[in-house]
């Protein structure tokens, strides 16, 4: 009787030993397929837009420094230099304002990151420009396209990286 259990139980082991290691195998190679993808945060560790943005400051603002008012124009702002590039009565609101129109266009993202970078100046501690730093860059790199790229390139990792 023990032999004959023994048997019964061996052929059942059997039988099921492809699908255990069936399994096993499904498991091994989705660990192994995970490991070597990059690993993202999910949807309750996802940072949100930036705090230093021009997509944040378009949206708030109430929120903007007192030193810079919304309602001031670019050219009060930056200069005569800023004024023979952008219209008269552009405002920094109106710069700072989420839209595409920067794609493709150097002296647009100038605009747009520059005054993110001026509200950033005035309004986070630690910031890697000050106000004045920002003006003096932006009259500089309005001289040539190449100039505005560049710039504008900059603005943009210190305004993404701001914390």
């Amino acid at each position: 009787m023990m032999i004959m259990a023994w048997t019964c139980s061996s052929m059942l082991m059997k039988k099921k030993t492809p699908f255990f290691l069936f399994l096993f195998l499904v498991y091994f190679a989705t660990v192994t397929i995970a490991a070597g993808q990059q690993i993202r945060p999910g949807f309750l560790y996802t940072r949100t837009r930036g705090r230093c943005t021009p997509q944040y400051w378009s949206r708030r603002s109430d929120s903007w420094p007192k030193m810079v008012p919304h309602k001031s124009t670019v050219s009060n702002v930056f200069g005569s230099r800023a004024f023979e590039r952008y219209r008269e009565n552009l405002t920094l609101l109106e710069a700072a304002a989420d839209r595409n129109d920067d794609v493709g266009d150097a002296f647009a993202a100038l605009l747009k990151q520059s005054t993110a970078a001026l509200l950033n100046s005035y309004a986070r501690k630690g910031y890697p420009y000050a106000a004045w730093e920002v003006k003096t860059l932006v009259i500089q790199a309005l001289v040539s396209e190449k100039a505005a790229a560049f710039q504008a390139r900059k603005f943009l990792e210190a305004n993404e990286n701001c914390g």
